[in-house]
């Protein structure tokens, strides 16, 4: 993955993954996740960033995104704040 991929990323991710304000919707975590990829893809494609370096190294993208979110959720819900990225 190229650099200017993970910091792409990394800094799409520190900004748009947040732990769900309502503790019911970390049961829909999984449609969150899906929303944010395809977001993702589009402002990657944007700034000139390919879906594909970012996949290359971080595996499915939405599959990621999905566990970002469930560890925020999960750290929300102990009252720690977990990292996002």
């Amino acid at each position: 993955m190229t650099e200017k991929a993970i910091e792409f990323l990394q800094e799409w991710i520190s900004e748009k993954v947040q732990a769900p304000r309502d503790p019911a919707a970390v049961e829909q975590v999984e449609q969150k996740a899906g929303i944010l990829a395809r977001e993702c893809a589009k402002q990657a494609a944007s700034a000139g960033v390919r879906i594909e370096d970012i996949e290359e190294e971080v595996g499915d993208l939405e599959d990621l995104i999905a566990a970002k979110l469930e560890d925020a959720a999960e750290g929300q819900a102990h009252g720690t704040s977990a990292p996002a990225s």
